[in-house]
């Protein structure tokens, strides 16, 4: 079954999940997109990790954990959040090719180098062929804004999310839960699952 790698680079869960991820695109049927996670938010109401004092004091010691843990070198970039908007741009020009995304990552999440516009992809953009016109292109632009409506349309809430078939694993913990169902679709299936994509909802706050 085909799965779709929603990713903002802006995130150090993708690099993460990415670093995982990267090696199974020589057996697996994976197609990564680039999306705007910020458009997701805003499309949503809800706000980022990096945007919850509490939650960004909690996210980033956590993020270098998991790194350390599993062997990820791991830099974070001078500031974060950041735009991310050019970088989305730039795998969006090279069509989502594994090398960019894979240079993207490494130049934001691996050195720590600024990934908040042209000027400083400068490097990533010339190993790639890319000129800064290619990436300010009108319609690398509309392609980027198309790959987020889509995301949104289907319900992506946010960044990484896999989506096998029409179910989202979202986030680099998910991983193995999302490879579970690549390998056997009939997961979400069985009469448990079904229950709890249904499970009544018993109280909401007003």
């Amino acid at each position: 079954m085909p799965a779709i790698w929603y990713f903002d680079v802006v995130s150090p869960f993708a690099y993460l999940q990415w670093r995982r991820l990267r090696p199974l695109l020589a057996t697996h049927e994976i197609r990564p997109v680039p999306i705007l996670f910020a458009a997701v938010l805003s499309a949503i109401g809800n706000r980022g990790p990096a945007e919850i004092p509490a939650k960004r004091t909690f996210t980033y010691p956590h993020v270098a954990w998991r790194a350390q843990r599993d062997g990820i070198g791991l830099v974070f970039p001078p500031a974060h959040p950041f735009n991310p908007i050019a970088a989305l741009r730039a795998a969006t020009a090279a069509d989502a090719d594994p090398d960019v995304i894979d240079a993207l990552f490494a130049h934001i999440w691996a050195r720590g180098q600024p990934g908040d516009s042209v000027e400083a992809l400068a490097p990533v953009l010339a190993a790639a062929h890319l000129s800064p016109a290619d990436v300010e292109a009108p319609t690398v632009k509309s392609r980027l804004r198309a790959n987020t409506d889509a995301a949104i349309a289907v319900g992506v809430f946010g960044v990484p999310t896999l989506r096998v078939g029409d179910a989202l694993f979202w986030g680099e913990d998910a991983h193995d839960f999302a490879l579970a169902a690549l390998a056997d679709p009939a997961l979400l299936d069985t009469p448990e699952m079904r229950h709890l994509a249904q499970l009544p909802v018993g109280a909401m706050r007003g």
